[in-house]
This record gives structure tokens, sequence and C-alpha cells, in this order.
């Protein structure tokens, strides 16, 4: 079944979706500087499922951020000594520190998705998520992180869609694995697994805000300026700036060009 998303908004021009990310994308800057000036911890989790537009969203919200400040966390597959830790644990060594922002490309909600549908954890460890999961996010409010919780929305017509753009896309293969096509006969499973999640975890303190997907361009406007109007941040004024005078030449020649090693011309050949 697919996920209604509505009677389908106006065409959103590109023109004007460049001009209205660009100045989100200016306001994000201003938001940066805030975390780190004011020494605030910025937590920005991004779920949903798999060609959702999750990544081609933080890519934009990134793009002019400076990524000591802005950090994207997207953990693999953990390891064996991780299996062994408490669950929150290793999600906990990336939690931002003072002046920091940090975005999680998936987060500690997999285990409420995809190792509750395939099976890669047990009903009890998945129940045992669904009771700590409010308690760690409680912990992380208490103590002054600001947490934000973005849940992309995509129908299945759309998520097939995107899959065999990819499956065609040399560029873009990579993005498809055995079980991204897999999750196309687990739809409804999925649906269940979500469903569930947030009835446990969509809590005052920390609550989900969901992002309709199946138009990417209007996605990423409405998750990045829904984020900044949760945020108070005001602009921090930038140090005065003023460019040197250059100084004078004092004889310096440039080597040879012979005695180093160029990389080829290669767009030249293009121009022929």
């Amino acid at each position: 079944m697919a996920e209604k998303h509505g009677n389908g908004p106006r065409k959103l021009s590109r023109s004007r979706y460049e001009q209205e990310l660009y100045r989100l994308q200016t306001e994000l800057v201003k938001l940066q500087e805030w975390v780190r000036s004011e020494g605030v911890r910025l937590v920005v989790v991004f779920e949903g499922r798999d060609a959702a537009g999750k990544g081609s969203t933080i890519k934009r919200v990134t793009q002019y951020l400076n990524p000591r400040v802005a950090r994207i966390v997207a953990l693999p597959r953990p390891t064996e000594r991780e299996r062994t830790q408490w669950y929150f644990q290793r999600y906990a060594e990336h939690l931002p520190a003072s002046g920091e922002m940090v975005l999680f490309d998936r987060s500690w909600y997999n285990r409420a998705g995809v190792e509750r549908v395939m099976g890669f954890c047990t009903p009890a460890e998945h129940q045992r998520f669904l009771r700590q999961c409010p308690v760690f996010e409680r912990m992380l409010v208490e103590d002054g992180i600001l947490l934000r919780k973005y849940w992309f929305s995509v129908s299945d017509e759309i998520q097939e869609q995107r899959f065999r753009r990819r499956l065609a896309d040399p560029a873009r293969r990579w993005k498809l694995s055995p079980m991204d096509l897999e999750s196309l006969t687990r739809w409804e499973e999925y649906s269940r697994a979500k469903d569930e999640m947030f009835v446990h975890t969509d809590i005052a303190e920390s609550p989900w805000y969901v992002v309709e997907s199946d138009n990417k361009r209007r996605a990423r406007l409405n998750m990045i300026a829904h984020l900044l109007s949760t945020v108070p941040y005001h602009e921090i004024a930038p140090p005065a700036l003023e460019f040197p005078p250059r100084p004078a030449a004092t004889g310096y020649q440039r080597p040879p060009r012979g005695l180093q090693t160029y990389v080829p011309d290669h767009a030249a050949r293009l121009e022929e």
C-alpha cells in the first residue's frame, strides 16, 4: 500500500527551488556560527525507507557548512565487539561536544526498522530498545542537547522508480543493495515496524517530524526550513576583515615547469 501524500502540490520550478535552497543554506551557515559561538550541541536524526531522500537532503544541509562544526555520522555494520556492547553505546560515542552539530544518516533507530524486519535482532532486543530509547533521548535532552528527528516518507511507487534509476545509473549503482530490493517485498512489515516505533518514541521531549519526500526538492526545502524554525539561533556578527596590502616583489622566480610533474590537461581534449 502506498503512503498517501495528498493531492500533489503545484510543480516547483528549478530556479525557484535553487533560489530558496540557497537562502535556507545561508541561514544554516548562521545557525552553524551560533552553534559554534554559543557552545550549543545539536543532533539531527535522518530516518526513513531506502531511497526516501535522506542522503541528498543531508548533502544540501552540509553543502556550505564547516565540517569541523557539522559532522555527518553514517555508521557501518557493528563489529563483533560492538554487538556485545550496550546497544546505544556506539552511537553515544559520536554525540556532539560543545559547539558542534551532528547529523545522523540513520541512527540508533536501525534496531526499530532494518534490524527488526530483517531479523538482525531478537524480539527481546527489539522490545528492550523500544523501552530504553525514550529514556536515552530524554537523557540527551535533559543534558542540554538539541535533538531533532525527521522521518522521510516515500510511497512504494516512487521508491521503486528510484531503485530502478539507481540500477541503470553506473554512478549510483553502488547505492542499491540486495537488501534494498528485498525491502520492496517487505513494505508492509516495514510500515508496521515504523508505526510501532512511532508509538513508543514520538515523545514530547523529542517528537518525530514527518517529511513527505515523493518530491525531493520540496522535501529538502521543507525539512531545512522546519529545522531552522525550531532552533532559537540568531546571527553572529563575523569578525571584521581587511585585506592587507600586497608587498612589493623582491625578485622571486618560479622554478622551470620541467622540474615538476603536472597533471595532464584532460579538459583540453574536451574542447577539440
